[in-house]
């Protein structure tokens, strides 16, 4: 029905950890009819920032969440964006991150 009604279909995770062609091949498997720019998630919201804002991040975000960043300059970062990886959460990585 939404499909059919005169809105704008939108699908919003506030989920780090995947990138958005992951998270939309994990729903299409589910079951959902759904297209890659029909969603925003919070990699989506912060990749929008950092292209307003002209920053070169350090990217403490999961590997997988990694394509979301394609294109970003990360040479000399000025800024930190910070996702769920465990992984990435050790003491040179968090001295980096605060330097």
């Amino acid at each position: 029905r939404l499909r059919s009604a005169p809105l704008t279909v939108r699908f919003v995770t506030n989920t780090t950890k995947e990138s958005k062609r992951d998270l939309l091949e994990r729903l299409t498997r589910l079951g959902f009819d759904i297209a890659e720019h029909e969603i925003f998630t919070s990699l989506t919201a912060a990749r929008n920032l950092l292209e307003q804002q002209q920053v070169r991040p350090l990217l403490l975000v999961d590997d997988k969440a990694l394509p979301d960043f394609t294109g970003i300059s990360t040479d000399n970062p000025n800024a930190v964006v910070v996702g769920l990886a465990p992984e990435h959460f050790h003491y040179e990585m968090m001295n980096r991150a605060f330097r």
